[in-house]
Order: structure tokens, then C-alpha cells, then sequence
């Protein structure tokens, strides 16, 4: 060994040096990891291998299983549709053929042949109740009297407006019954027992006679309710509450009791025949389904329910003892302007005297024709006798005077 290195033994040997003795080191090494890294990474990828194969076998247990679930669910359900087969089956072979259904506010109505064959034997009507809320059972009930079937469809639209203001107006009548009823007792003397009983029934039908006579009388006017039943209408409630003033002024003067009587019950009947008279135009201007009697009947039913609600509130208001010239001025009022409102509130297609004017002076002022809203709302629905003028159609002659 000279000046660090290393010789070799022999004669023309090589010498090595400490670089090349840790260069040689570091390659044993660096080959002896690289070894080991190759047997561990083809553990890894063995290792990695192995799980995907249990979750594919997973897997494909997993899909095995659903679809043995849905076939065994499918079964269930066939065997259920085959159990209600034969149920209808038997229930046939009982009841007979169901030709057809019918379902309406809740009650189904099934038409039966009980033979079992359609068209042999006279059929037989079946229903069922449905089951229902309570409360739109009670809704339901309501509803069957107060309104139309297939209410808003089988009706027009101005229908809703005139009965809500008809019924304001029955619950001021009504309130307005009892005030007058007591009026004329009293005018009769009941209360004080000052007349026979014999008296009284007889004033009590002489009234009613003179009633029934203008009546009569006023009848030859009807072809005007089926024309003016608008301004008619109004006059005859102008009527009805003039009735009412006179039978309370008969508590004031007792002794004018019969003329007054009489006065006031021609005055109520003509306003009766007014309003019996012009209801049928109106109710078949709100049918639109052929269905006038129904809205007849639902029309009579809210009258009829408001009227007593008025004679609850006037018995009520009576037992107060209000001022009589006060409460009458109150009810007449609102009678007046609910009986107005309902006028108003009633939409006809066809044309009279103030809807043919209305039209004719639209188109001359503006050159267009009105529509039906348009010419009922500007239709004047109380008239005068001294305001009615003829209405004169034609040109207008433009005469210039020269100077």
C-alpha cells in the first residue's frame, strides 16, 4: 500500500481505489432494493387483485339476491290480482254484470243486470256511499240546498252577485215583518183586547180580500215583466216598502185601520206579483244548462233561509224597543239598496226599450256596439213616468240660418 491505495499483489495487477470500492457498494445495494421493491409490488398487485374479485362475487350475490326479491314480488302480486279476479268473478255470478258507474257528491251509482248477461233483464239501480270528510260532508249538504248542481259551471257568473244581494234584501223584509205585524195587532187592538175576536178576523180578511184584488188587477200588465222586468222590479220593492210605512202608520191612527190596511196589502201583493212575475226571465237568464228549475229551487231556499234569519234579527231588534220611525228608515234603506244592487247585478242578453237606447247611442257616439256587460251596467233601472220620452231613430237635420 502506497500513498493510500491499494495494490495488487502480483505483477500488472490493477490497483483499487476507496472511490471505486463505494461505487461498487452502492450498486450492490441499489440492486438488492430494487429486488425487494419487486417482490413487494407484485404482493400489492396480488393483494389488489384478490379484493376486486370478492366485490365482483359480492356484487353478483347482491344482483342475484333483487332479482330473486322482485320475482318473488311479482308472484305475490299475480297471486293477489288472480284472488281479486275471482272475487269479482263471484260477486258477478251473486249480484250480477256491472254495465256501467256513476259517481256524484260522493255516491256511486252502479246499474246491475242481475242475470248475468247485459240486455236480457230490466236493470237494477245500486248506490254506495263514499267515505268522506265530515266536513265536506256537511259543505256537501249545504251546498245541495243553497246552491245549483255543478255550481259555477251550470250557472252565469252574474248569478253569485244577485243572490247574495237577494238575500241581504229578504233579511231586511224579514226584519221589516215583524215590525209592521206588530203595528197592525196593535192597530187592531189584540194587545189590549179592545175588539172582539169576531172584528178583528173580519178586518183581518177584508185586508187580505183588497190585497188579492189589486192583484188581479195589476196582472193585465204582464207582458211588461217579461220586457221592463228590470225597472219593474225596482217599483214593485218601491212598493213593497210603501206597504210597510202605511201598515206601521196604522198604529198611529187605529181608527183608519181598515183603509190604511187595505191600502198597504194592494200595495204588497202588486209588489208580489212584481217580483213572482220578472223571477223566471231572470233564473233562465242564469241557466245554462237547462237547468231553470234548479236554480229556482236554490233560489227560493236562500230566500227562504234569509227571510227567517230577518224575522230572528227583528224580534231581537223589537224586544230592544227602538224608536219605530228610526228602525223603519234603517231597514227601508237597506232594503232599498240590496234590492237595487240585485237589480243591477242581473246580466240579459236581449235588448229592450233602455238597453236598445244605450246600444244605439254607444254606436252613434263611437261607432261601436257595446258589449252585453257594458249595456246592462249603463241600463237606468229607475225610471219615471214624466222621464219615459219616445225614441226617435233617423238623420239629424242641421238647419243654418244666413244673416
Amino acid at each position: 500500500m502506497k500513498g493510500g491505495s491499494i495494490t495488487g499483489v502480483g505483477n500488472g495487477a490493477p490497483s483499487v481505489t476507496p472511490f471505486m470500492l463505494h461505487n461498487l457498494t452502492k450498486s450492490l445495494h441499489e440492486g438488492k432494493e430494487r429486488e425487494e421493491s419487486g417482490v413487494s409490488g407484485s404482493g400489492r398487485r396480488a393483494l389488489s387483485e384478490g379484493r376486486r374479485e370478492r366485490e365482483r362475487e359480492r356484487q353478483a350475490g347482491a344482483a342475484a339476491a333483487e332479482r330473486a326479491y322482485e320475482l318473488n314480488r311479482e308472484k305475490e302480486r299475480e297471486r293477489v290480482r288472480e284472488q281479486q279476479l275471482r272475487f269479482e268473478a263471484e260477486r258477478e255470478r251473486r249480484d250480477g254484470v256491472v254495465l256501467c258507474k256513476e259517481r256524484s257528491d260522493g255516491v256511486q251509482w252502479k246499474y246491475v243486470s242481475k242475470d248475468g248477461r247485459s240486455g236480457e233483464k230490466p236493470m237494477q239501480v245500486m248506490h254506495a256511499q263514499q267515505h268522506r270528510d265530515p266536513v265536506a260532508e256537511l259543505v256537501s249538504f249545504v251546498k245541495s240546498y243553497i246552491v245549483p248542481e255543478n255550481y259555477p259551471d251550470s250557472v252565469a257568473p252574474s248569478y253569485t252577485p244577485y243572490m247574495q244581494w237577494r238575500a241581504v234584501q229578504y233579511l231586511f223584509g224579514g226584519a221589516m215583518s215583524v215590525f209592521t205585524t206588530r203595528s197592525l195587532m196593535h192597530a187592531l187592538g189584540v194587545s189590549r183586547g179592545a175588539s172582539a175576536s169576531s172584528a178583528v178576523a173580519v178586518n183581518w180578511v177584508i185586508k187580505d180580500g183588497a190585497g188579492r184584488i189589486g192583484k188581479m188587477i195589476f196582472a193585465r200588465h204582464g207582458k211588461k215583466f217579461d220586457v221592463d222586468l228590470k225597472q219593474l222590479r225596482f217599483k214593485g220593492a218601491m212598493l213593497m216598502q210603501l206597504g210597510a210605512g202605511v201598515e206601521l202608520a196604522t198604529m198611529a191612527v187605529p181608527h183608519l185601520f181598515l183603509p190604511l190596511a187595505c191600502a198597504a196589502n194592494v200595495a204588497k201583493n202588486v209588489a208580489a206579483v212584481t217580483s213572482s212575475s220578472t223571477r223566471a226571465p231572470i233564473y233562465k237568464a242564469f241557466a245554462r244548462r237547462e237547468n231553470i228549475g234548479d236554480v229556482t229551487a236554490k233560489g227560493e231556499c236562500i230566500s227562504n233561509i234569509a227571510d227567517l234569519m230577518g224575522t230572528g234579527l227583528g224580534i231581537f231588534i223589537s224586544k230592544k224597543s227602538p224608536s219605530l220611525v228610526a228602525t223603519f228608515c234603517v231597514l227601508s234603506c237597506g232594503y232599498m239598496i240590496s234590492s237595487f244592487n240585485e237589480i243591477k247585478s242581473v246580466r240579459l242578453a236581449t235588448l229592450n226599450r233602455a238597453r236598445f237606447g244605450v246600444v244605439v247611442q254607444s254606436f252613434l257616439e263611437t261607432g261601436k256596439v257595446p258589449s252585453v256587460e257594458d249595456a246592462n251596467r249603463r241600463e237606468s233601472v229607475i225610471t219615471l213616468p214624466w222621464q219615459e220620452k219616445p225614441l226617435e231613430l233617423g238623420i239629424v237635420h242641421v238647419v243654418l240660418f244666413s244673416c
